[in-house]
């Protein structure tokens, strides 16, 4: 019998934390995005 547990929590940042987070995400989307076409042509 397999049992799945889940954990759910809320964290509470500053607004410099959320700025901070929203850059840090913000450049790692637009890498990926970038960098996305190079590896689907890589893998054909």
């Amino acid at each position: 019998m397999m049992i799945n547990k889940a954990f759910k929590f809320r964290l509470y940042s500053s607004d410099m934390q959320k700025i901070v987070i929203h850059k840090t995400f913000g450049c790692s989307r637009l890498l990926y995005n970038k960098m996305l076409p190079r590896v689907l042509i890589c893998v054909k």
